[in-house]
């Protein structure tokens, strides 16, 4: 636990947060995902959060592991075909992780989700967080068409909207 570290994340306001993701961009990453579920059998969830309570600090809560309860939280996992993924936004930590369920994890390794992170990462460091968001999804969407073809019947089974924290 670094004391750096918690007292960023204290004084992060929550305007910081609506400042890189502004109204306009929550409804381009919407559209974005409901376009591309359109185009495989899995399903996407998009989430944002500033910074952690410092109960979360002080139990060392990583990027990663928030991700991972964010999955659970969100319920990504409750899909018909394990087919659900989240890209998760730390902005404060500026760290992007993506989870995806154990259908996809199967076919798609751990390392190529970290590839997309660290483009939208990139992207982010240049503030261009609509477009880094957008070319992520693109990235995640190809990976899902590739392994995850649409079915017949493609019932969206968890929500759109950009959730934020």
């Amino acid at each position: 636990m670094s004391l750096k570290r918690i007292v960023r994340h204290m004084l992060a306001p929550q305007w910081v947060v609506n400042r890189a993701f502004p109204k306009r961009t929550l409804a381009a990453v919407e559209k974005a995902i409901r376009e591309s579920e359109k185009l495989h059998d899995g399903e996407i969830r998009f989430a944002v959060e500033g910074g952690l309570n410092l109960w979360l600090l002080l139990h060392g809560r990583t990027p990663r592991r928030r991700a991972i309860e964010m999955f659970s939280q969100l319920r990504v996992w409750d899909t018909g075909h394990n087919s659900g993924v989240l890209i998760y936004v730390q902005l404060v930590d500026r760290r992007i992780e993506i989870v995806a369920d154990r259908g996809i994890a199967a076919k798609v390794k751990q390392v190529e989700w970290d590839a997309i992170c660290r483009r939208m990462e990139a992207a982010f460091r240049e503030r261009c967080y609509e477009e880094g968001v957008l070319a992520g999804i693109r990235e995640v969407t190809a990976l899902l068409a590739q392994h995850f073809p649409p079915a017949s019947v493609n019932p969206d089974e968890l929500p759109d909207q950009p959730v934020m924290l």
